[in-house]
């Protein structure tokens, strides 16, 4: 009998032992380690800056983010433009409309993902956020560090098993998958 394709497929292709090394091995938590924590402390200096400013969160909150929003879809226009012209559709239809809203989800997403990669708590998890954020800057237009920080995410989400071994995941993670792997009780 002839197997189909999809029979002759591996179930599961295997880690060369380089990426088993730096993205699994707990000999690596060192150098995860300090990732995790400039990419963490670079969120936590930014957050706390919007969560403690009248503009971000206060009296005024969705003031700091209009200005954002307007200079990104400023940057729409032009011969050669700095944003796409459906991200500038976005900022204005969605972004600016609601940006009392989009001022507090940015102010505390930042805030929650510094405190979460310093921690090492649900690191790739916080690591896939953070490069969520800085894709959206990147994709409004603004350079400064968020390359660099997309990258640091990317790579901790990668090294998602071991970002967090000196941390809190390496707690915490054992537990969420005992219970979510666990059969459903009988009654």
């Amino acid at each position: 009998m002839t197997q189909s394709p999809a029979a002759r497929l591996p179930k599961a292709l295997p880690d060369s032992p380089l990426t088993r090394f730096l993205f699994a091995d707990a000999r690596m938590a060192p150098v995860w380690l300090l990732a995790r924590l400039y990419v963490g402390w670079m969120w936590l200096e930014s957050g706390l800056g919007k969560v403690g400013s009248p503009e971000w969160t206060g009296a005024q909150a969705g003031e700091g983010v209009r200005g954002f929003l307007r200079g990104a879809i400023e940057k729409a226009g032009g011969e050669s433009p700095d944003v796409s012209g459906w991200y500038a559709r976005f900022l204005e239809t969605v972004a600016l409309p609601n940006a009392p809203l989009f001022s507090y989800l940015v102010a505390y997403g930042e805030l929650a993902v510094g405190i979460a990669l310093i921690l090492g708590l649900l690191t790739g998890l916080a690591a896939f956020f953070g490069g969520v954020m800085n894709l959206a800057y990147l994709l409004a237009g603004t350079l400064s560090s968020n390359p660099l920080l997309l990258v640091g995410a990317a790579l901790l989400v990668a090294a998602w098993r071991v970002a967090g071994w000196w941390g809190l995941d390496r707690f915490v993670l054992p537990r969420l998958t005992r219970h979510a792997l666990a059969p459903p009780v009988r009654t």
